[in-house]
């Protein structure tokens, strides 16, 4: 009995001030009859890259073989994480499909967000937020073809949910009743009608393979639009406006690419800890450390797990040492190499979209 006491008190202790006495500010609660832990302890760090890794394989395995021929065992291998992991992140096949859905509604949502098409009226807003979505979806194929068209396999889940996507769009085109006369003969299934021949015709393009830019279909969608609420000339100036200047923005730091064919955690043989994720963080924003500098940032204490740490991730080409070291008497000077660079971006993404979509 004395010995249980001892071990729930240290556990406690541990939970209070983190390992070593390092605070780690755990917040317990309960939610579901499950312990909650806050967002920036270890254990939820890992579970989001495990998350990014099983979400990133599953987008690639579907656009390869088709969300029925997918399979679970085929995400966990591609992504190098247990099947076990899964189940305890997404539940079933499904459920990490919907997952994948939502990954890239949030990023859409945030380029909208950023294109800045609040104050701009009803066309100039439907316009822009056509061609934000078309240039999303062209510039990630791959995500494009899981949502528009793999979706429609899923289960009853994923259909509800690409539903409820379709049916905020037609909220947004809907606000057309209030642009004039001829807008006001329409209703809601008119803004639903034109919301589902658009994704038609994307649908139509991307299952086929047509190599064609989606965003060249913007001038004929929005004529299409614009003839339901606001008659034949405002269409054909719609058809016949230039596009608009392409941007090479750069890409919303987000869980998902359009390059899943090539994951550089995928070329990684080593099981990626937290605690190694945030070595190559810590590298990564401080190129040149020495060894007690990447120690103190990472929080590691001892001096031989770190040096041990920083050759293994030489050895494995993430890292590179061009100090002079013991042998020169001068310190060692670690700095990540290009492959070390695109590992540790995308080990850390998912925590900082995640705060950004906050």
């Amino acid at each position: 009995m004395a010995s249980s006491t001892r071990s729930g008190a240290r556990t406690a202790a541990r939970l209070r001030g983190g390992e070593r006495g390092r605070p780690i500010e755990a917040r317990l609660e309960r939610e579901s009859g499950k312990l909650v832990l806050p967002r920036d302890t270890p254990r939820v760090q890992v579970e989001e890259m495990q998350r990014s890794r099983l979400l990133t394989a599953a987008a690639a395995t579907i656009d390869e073989l088709g969300y029925e021929q997918t399979s679970v065992q085929g995400i966990t291998r591609r992504a190098r994480v247990s099947r076990r992991t899964f189940y305890e992140l997404f539940g079933n096949r499904e459920a990490c499909l919907v997952a994948l859905m939502d990954e890239v509604v949030g990023r859409v949502e945030r380029e909208l967000e950023a294109a800045g098409l609040e104050r701009l009226a009803w066309r100039e807003r439907v316009r822009g937020g056509l061609w934000t979505i078309l240039s999303f979806l062209e510039r990630e194929p791959a995500l494009a073809r899981i949502c528009v068209v793999q979706a429609l396999h899923g289960g009853s889940r994923a259909l509800e949910r690409r539903e409820a996507i379709l049916a905020r769009l037609a909220v947004v085109l809907d606000e057309g009743r209030e642009e004039g006369e001829r807008g006001e003969g329409c209703t809601l299934v008119t803004a639903e009608g034109l919301v589902g021949g658009t994704f038609g015709v994307v649908y139509a393009r991307l299952r086929g393979g047509d190599r064609r830019p989606l965003t060249g279909l913007l001038d004929e969608l929005m004529g299409m639009i614009a003839l339901q609420y606001l008659g034949p000339r405002a269409a054909r100036r719609e058809q016949q406006r230039p596009a608009p200047v392409l941007r090479l923005t750069p890409q919303v730091r987000g869980g998902m690419s359009a390059h899943t064919e090539r994951d550089p955690l995928g070329e990684v043989p080593m099981r990626l800890t937290y605690r190694t994720a945030r070595v190559l963080e810590c590298v990564a924003e401080r190129p040149g450390a020495s060894n007690r500098a990447v120690a103190d940032s990472a929080g590691i204490a001892d001096p031989g797990q770190i040096s041990k740490l920083l050759r293994r991730l030489e050895r494995l080409g993430l890292a590179v040492n061009t100090g002079g070291g013991h042998l020169s008497g001068e310190p060692n000077a670690w700095q990540l190499t290009p492959l070390g660079r695109q590992v540790a971006q995308r080990l850390s993404v998912v925590t900082l979209d995640r705060k950004a979509a906050a």
